[in-house]
């Protein structure tokens, strides 16, 4: 089965995926990996704010919000 990569900013409320690259130019990217947001990790996304960003996610047991924007620079697959 072929693997299916998109990003974090894609991914639909409810749904579940796992890291496999951040952006190497972004600069969040130091941030990025302070959230946990490393290879591998499981992400899911819990719930939108009513304007629609940020949206928050569930990584490692917490719960962190990020704009659509910031996102963009994780790379995910499923």
């Amino acid at each position: 089965m072929a693997e299916i990569t998109f990003f974090l900013s894609n991914l639909p409320i409810g749904s579940k995926a796992r890291v496999i690259a951040l952006n190497p130019d972004s600069p969040l990217k130091r941030r990025l990996l302070d959230l946990g947001l490393t290879r591998d990790t499981v992400v899911e996304a819990v719930q939108k704010s009513p304007a629609g960003d940020p949206i928050a996610y569930l990584v490692r047991g917490a719960v962190i919000a990020l704009r659509s924007e910031d996102a963009s620079d994780v790379l995910l697959s499923m």
